[in-house]
């Protein structure tokens, strides 16, 4: 479970060793009717938290708490002198020492009711004091915890995998980076924010500002944090895996020096912090990569949001990450190659091994003007290729020809013929031309070289109302059946009178009466042949 840490204390106990399940709700105890149970004495705090149940009549039972407990006692342990001396403060002092989260009394068979005096000190200690009725056994309370555990946790596991499940259909999405963030500030009802390389917010989600202090959390989890780059050494308490400190609680007097890490010291993959009531969280996306980080805020801390945080840490980390060919460091290097006057067939083999490439032309289906980085770099990663250039309205992906292209959601791509690097610019020009063929014809991806028309450029509802429009004359004409079947069969033919009259199993002279008539009620010159062309479109989707 996850936690707030103060500075370790070396005259302080250690950390109770809570059971790997949620705690319970000390009043969701009270609240069983079936238990009777009453609070007589102690603070009333909804948030007191019990990790387990445990039965015992040692007048000193803190050798034998881990911390966290409702301790039940029948009083066996109680002399009959207790109430004129020290003994109930002796005996709850030390139940507050180990870490005990209540005591709980059971009223007979020793005691008819509970000691006046031990409802003193549970009240002078601010430790909850519970009466048990005497029709309520210790074991039946303990049942009611674990039972009440086991439906915390089934709950806590219903909800992480719920929101499993939602992340990783965020990450499907269009926009995937984005389309996560906001999943899990829903899931987790805070604020989540992607941190750049440099430390700089590149996206976020969820509700009210980012607090200033998350920033510098994240900067305790990247890659590439030294001393000279984190936070004030004393904020966070470092370590291989987690960081935490508290804002809330006031520094403990003689507390050690804060741990700082040395040069060589990995920073933690992962950090928790509390300012002012509000919850932090920072994750690293890759142990030593790209740079990116994850930030959380939430209002309170429940069990389940870590897994459900790192769960998303996962998918980013995906969706931001070298999974392309290639490596920064040869990218880099055929940048200047290019830019120092090399040709591309000379820069290219630092790209990969593959000797052709495709070039894809795409643009957002819900007409954005320029698209993010973000989501530019969210489209190379589904192509497998970190070659993107987002340029205006037009994103550009350089991909190896052995990669399967497949329609991307949210996209309208346009896809080059294979090209070997010297051909780059004319397969430039043709993933320009099929994105335009694509965005005409609405149709998510379009190749260039495979068959097509200009016809398929006109939607095909307004290519019907165009050729209804134009060839309404002759369909209005008595015989416009035979009228429009010579028509188009004699355009098919390229105005061959015989060859048309043989198709047509006519005489010559009808089909060039017909066509004749054609044209009159046209009022057109059928010898043009952008005329013609028009024809032919509107008699073929009409």
């Amino acid at each position: 479970m996850e936690g707030t840490h103060t500075m370790p204390d070396p005259s302080a106990p250690p950390a109770p060793a809570v059971p790997p399940t949620p705690p319970v709700l000390l009043s969701a105890l009270l609240a069983r009717d079936d238990l009777g149970l009453r609070q007589i004495a102690g603070p009333v705090d909804a948030g007191t938290a019990v990790h387990w149940a445990h039965t015992s009549e040692m007048s000193d039972p803190y050798p034998y708490l881990l911390g966290g407990e409702l301790l039940l006692t029948a009083g066996v342990h109680i002399p009959e002198a207790a109430g004129s001396g020290t003994y109930f403060d002796d005996y709850v002092s030390r139940i507050v020492a180990a870490g005990g989260a209540a005591l709980g009394f059971g009223v007979a068979p020793v005691h008819d009711s509970v000691p006046r005096a031990l409802v003193a000190s549970c009240d002078s200690y601010g430790l909850p004091l519970i009466e048990v009725p005497p029709r309520t056994t210790f074991s039946g309370v303990a049942r009611a915890v674990w039972q009440l555990m086991a439906l915390a946790r089934h709950t806590e596991l219903r909800r992480v995998t719920e929101a499993q499940q939602a992340l990783a259909a965020a990450a499907s999405r269009p926009d995937p980076v984005h389309a996560v963030l906001r999943q899990l500030a829903r899931r987790v009802s805070g604020r989540t924010v992607l941190y750049g390389p440099e430390g700089t917010e590149v996206a976020a989600a969820g509700r009210g500002p980012t607090p200033a202090a998350l920033a510098d959390l994240a900067a305790v989890v990247r890659p590439d944090a030294t001393p000279s780059t984190a936070p004030t050494p004393g904020r966070f308490l470092r370590g291989a895996g987690n960081c935490a400190t508290s804002h809330d609680e006031p520094e403990p007097a003689k507390a050690p020096p804060p741990l700082t890490p040395s040069p060589r010291t990995p920073p933690p993959t992962s950090a928790t912090d509390t300012v002012n009531g509000t919850h932090l969280a920072a994750y690293t996306l890759t142990t030593g990569g790209n740079g990116f980080t994850l930030g959380v805020a939430t209002p309170h801390r429940t069990p389940g949001d870590h897994t459900i945080a790192s769960v998303a840490a996962v998918l980013l980390s995906l969706l931001t990450g070298e999974r392309q060919i290639g490596t920064g460091a040869a990218r880099t290097s055929a940048l200047v190659r290019l830019l120092l006057g090399a040709e591309p067939q000379e820069a290219a083999p630092l790209l990969g091994p593959g000797t052709h490439w495709h070039v894809v032309h795409a643009r957002p289906t819900d007409g954005t003007p320029r698209p993010e980085a973000l989501a530019a770099a969210s489209l190379g990663a589904a192509l497998g290729s970190p070659l993107v250039d987002a340029h205006g309205d037009v994103v550009r992906v350089l991909v190896p020809a052995d990669r399967e292209i497949s329609e991307q959601p949210g996209w309208t791509c346009g896809v080059s013929a294979p090209a070997e690097p010297h051909a780059w610019p004319v397969a430039d020009v043709q993933a320009a031309r099929a994105l335009a063929r694509a965005r005409a014809t609405r149709t998510a991806l379009v190749r260039h070289g495979l068959p097509t028309t200009l016809a398929q450029l006109v939607p095909p509802d307004e290519a019907t109302a165009h050729a209804e429009a134009l060839l309404a004359p002759v369909t209005a004409a008595p015989g416009a059946a035979a009228l429009t079947e010579t028509l188009r069969t004699w355009l098919s033919l390229h105005g061959s009178w015989d060859r048309t009259a043989v198709a047509l199993s006519v005489h010559r002279n009808t089909v060039r009466q017909r066509v004749a008539r054609c044209a009159t009620l046209l009022a057109a010159d059928l010898d043009d042949p952008d005329v013609r062309m028009e024809l032919w479109f509107a008699l073929r989707d009409g």
